[in-house]
């Protein structure tokens, strides 16, 4: 007989509303039945009961923007100066483990080495760890954002771009991250540079979109925003330039922001510790991130949770984190909560996760306050379970 327990008497955040005085049956690994306590069937009788009275259950949090392969130290590149796959593989799966003991769930890594492999191990359960979407290397264009430390792959035309993007579905890809700007990281490479091509990026685009893949474009400046939007990307992580034209488009697209606040607070925050190039160019584009969200929360652009963790001063697990900076500047707790679950796994494609709700698998989290009044309640899960087992 499959194992099953009961959340009793438990306020629901189901990904989208709360629910009180609610109750969650879980047999194996799916959610059996959710409703009101009072009116929980026969079968929670025989089920493990667990006291649900004063605290929250949400699905597990997914973070759609991490780096398994790095750890958040001060200078990015020079712990990719020393990375091989075999040390790469190691700190992925000590960072997995990090990211289920905050309560996430499901994470999308947006460029690595060996993170495909890493994301079948999860699968198989020779590790233990949340869900991995790996796009495996990034597609860069020669000189590009990134190409100094290794995790990306430099493209130079659109029949370039199309076979880096076999290429990486190939090594068994299930999304694919395209670098359409400069970035903070890259050494005498200027933030808001545009770099792809449009037909670079519309190739990418539609290759990855024709294997069923979904797009993530790493995009800063106005120009490069705008244009991965028009190419048709699934989300636009940084989006720190965003116009409010731009904006409009993304709503009627249906394109995702992952606004990544905690990667350019990790630079901003420590300026004596993080390398000056990194600490100039974030500050150039943080007051564009403030004015990107406040521009993006008004024409209603759906937002997701994107800490782009393992850059410095950013480590895995620290989805909780990025919920309360998406509150301080200016998303409601609820939308918050939103992004962090619902629309993380639209994002991703994981349609059996990402809600409380009858069929769904059982990546469920439980909190001792409810984070949708207090974000401050996601600093530190209670009970963490995937596919309905405790982790």
């Amino acid at each position: 007989m499959a194992r099953s327990f009961y959340v009793a008497d438990v306020t629901v955040f189901d990904g989208t509303r709360i629910r009180r005085r609610a109750g969650v049956l879980v047999t194996g690994d799916r959610i059996a039945w959710v409703g009101a306590h009072a009116r929980a069937p026969r079968e929670v009788l025989t089920a493990r009961a667990i006291d649900g009275a004063g605290k929250t259950l949400t699905p597990g949090l997914i973070d759609c923007h991490v780096h398994l392969n790095f750890d958040g130290g001060a200078d990015f590149a020079a712990e990719a100066a020393g990375m091989d796959v075999a040390r790469a593989s190691i700190k992925g799966t000590v960072n997995l483990r990090r990211h289920l003991a905050a309560g996430v769930t499901a994470v999308r890594d947006l460029g690595g080495v060996g993170t495909c492999a890493l994301a079948s191990a999860v699968q198989e359960r020779i590790v233990p760890g949340p869900r991995v979407v790996a796009s495996g290397r990034a597609l860069t264009i020669t000189g590009g954002h990134g190409h100094n430390i290794g995790i990306a792959r430099e493209i130079d035309g659109a029949d370039d771009a199309r076979k880096a993007v076999r290429e990486q579905i190939k090594a068994g890809a299930g999304a694919i991250k395209v670098i359409a700007t400069g970035g903070v990281l890259t050494p005498d490479v200027p933030a808001t540079f545009t770099a792809m091509t449009p037909e670079e990026i519309g190739a990418a685009v539609h290759e990855a979109h024709s294997w069923g893949r979904g797009v993530a474009a790493h995009a800063i400046g106005a120009a490069g925003i705008l244009g991965a939007v028009r190419a048709g990307v699934d989300s636009v992580e940084h989006c720190n330039q965003l116009t409010v034209a731009t904006a409009r488009e993304m709503v009627t697209r249906g394109t995702f922001r992952g606004s990544t606040l905690c990667a350019v607070r990790g630079i901003v925050d420590h300026p004596e510790a993080v390398p000056a190039y990194a600490v100039a160019k974030a500050r150039e584009v943080y007051e564009d991130s403030r004015r990107g969200m406040r521009r993006g929360i008004r024409a209603g652009v759906r937002h997701v949770v994107s800490t782009d963790a393992g850059t410095p001063f950013n480590p895995h697990g620290s989805a909780g984190r990025e919920v309360g900076y998406l509150v301080d500047w200016g998303l409601s707790p609820l939308d918050a909560m939103v992004a962090a679950t619902a629309n993380g796994a639209e994002l991703l494609r994981l349609d059996e996760v990402g809600h409380v709700r009858e069929g769904f698998v059982a990546d469920l989290v439980l909190w001792d306050a409810n984070p949708v009044e207090d974000p401050a309640a996601l600093a530190k899960p209670r009970t963490v379970w995937k596919d309905g087992s405790r982790v």
